[in-house]
């Protein structure tokens, strides 16, 4: 354990006065569990960190202090040295960033340690570790949902998408509506064969709903595929129909295997007008339709949605890469991968 801190006077009054700590935040933890302990490993952060640069107890300290906080609270967790480590990172992550992290601090004791701890180890900036804690208070994100969000890039992708929204939709609808959209979106949940088909993706991201939505975001309901709505006397059938419940609108699916195309623009147009004209109810805000696409000249796609008049976006979709088609029974599903593995940090 490196140099004995037992006689070490600084140390063991240091020590006492941390012990009275975890005492008082211990009896204070039946109000508010998390928000009091995340406050106490600040402070902890702060004074390990204050510890190591003025004292001369050696690189054995964290292990002398864990070792002792171990010893006095035997049934408490979080005093592992690896723990500690994880504090004092945590500490030093927000605290060397500047204002911007001081501000929001409160936003840090918001979610639970270990959802901290998966944010600190995954993000290098502080702005991304605050929007990925803004998210997971928004939605209750499980640790291991953060860590997909976190692992698939959602603070690169959302709001990139290309839409004509401001143009189309009254404010602050269009910067919501902004909001919701991705480019690209991950589908790498889905295992498909190299020749596959329009109808086959569809298929496929409905089986596997839950992920699909998941990667849409929240306030996604589904309602249908291949949607039929009657204009004139002919039926048009739609992709993909959702209902948005934050912003209050149906939301049109449109997706194709290939690269993005002028028409493809103007069929999603008409079809968003005619679920405007038959689907819209009092109440409802005006209908938004998603192209999903292959790839996409942003050029093009510019030039193609500057005369639509109803609120389109166009984004592009990625997959893992496509097996052949004489390999693909061969190989387990994703579903059976899942069920052998299990991922996460185990709390000590």
């Amino acid at each position: 354990m490196g140099s004995n801190l037992t006689q070490d006077s600084d140390y063991l009054e240091w020590l006492k006065e941390l012990k009275k700590k975890v005492r008082q935040s211990q009896l204070k933890a039946a109000v508010a569990v998390n928000t009091t302990l995340l406050e106490f490993y600040w402070d902890l952060g702060a004074d390990i960190v204050e510890k190591q640069k003025n004292s001369s107890w050696g690189s054995g300290f964290l292990k002398w202090l864990s070792h002792d906080l171990m010893s006095e609270f035997p049934d408490m967790k979080g005093f592992s040295k690896r723990n500690l480590e994880q504090i004092r990172r945590w500490y030093l992550f927000y605290s060397e960033a500047g204002p911007i992290a001081k501000q929001p601090a409160t936003q840090l004791f918001s979610i639970p340690w270990w959802h901290n701890v998966v944010i600190v180890s995954k993000c290098k900036t502080t702005p991304k570790a605050f929007f990925y804690i803004q998210k997971t208070i928004e939605n209750n994100w499980s640790r291991s949902v953060l860590t997909h969000q976190i692992e698939s890039g959602l603070y690169e992708r959302e709001g990139k998408a290309m839409t004509n929204f401001r143009t189309t939709l009254p404010a602050p609808q269009s910067d919501l509506a902004q909001q919701i959209l991705k480019d690209p979106y991950n589908f790498d949940f889905l295992t498909l064969t190299e020749d596959y088909n329009e109808r086959e993706l569809e298929q496929n991201l409905i089986q596997h709903i839950t992920k699909f939505l998941l990667e849409l975001g929240a306030g996604f309901a589904y309602i249908g595929k291949q949607v039929p709505i009657q204009v004139g006397e002919r039926d048009f059938f739609l992709d993909l129909l959702f209902y948005h419940t934050r912003l209050h609108c149906y939301v049109v699916i449109e997706l194709k295997i290939v690269d993005f195309e002028p028409e493809h623009a103007g069929k999603l147009n008409f079809y968003i007008k005619a679920v405007d004209e038959t689907l819209r109810k009092d109440g409802d805000n005006p209908t938004i339709g998603i192209l999903l696409c292959k790839n996409k000249d942003r050029v093009v796609v510019e030039y193609a949605l500057s005369d639509i008049h109803k609120p389109i976006g166009v984004s592009e979709y990625q997959l893992t890469q496509a097996l052949p088609e004489n390999l693909k029974s061969s190989l387990p599903s994703i579903e059976e991968i899942e069920a052998k593995l299990s991922g996460g940090f185990e709390d000590e």
